[in-house]
């Protein structure tokens, strides 16, 4: 079962490698947001993945849900911010 888990987690790995090309190499800067927040979804289905392949599962959940958490956030400040900086706003 431990096998099907590695695999699992170099299959993220390399999908995490497609959204990096789309953070650097991204026309526009929603492209490069996107991709920087799509690695962070996958970075959290590979620590709750490493929870389960070292059954410390419990562990792996709470740092998976604070770094989920703290991906959101800096991305909902990033969009504010070039949301802000590009005068798309009305104030």
């Amino acid at each position: 079962m431990d096998s099907i888990f590695l695999y699992s987690g170099i299959f993220i790995c390399l999908l995490m490698i497609l959204s990096l090309y789309r953070a650097v190499f991204g026309p526009t800067t929603l492209d490069r947001l996107i991709g920087v927040n799509a690695i962070g979804s996958k970075t959290t289905a590979l620590l709750v993945l490493i929870g389960l392949i070292f059954n410390r599962v419990d562990m792996f959940v709470d740092i998976a849900i604070a770094y989920s958490m703290l991906n959101f956030i800096a991305v909902l400040a990033a969009s504010k911010y070039f949301q802000k900086r590009k005068g798309l706003q009305d104030e």
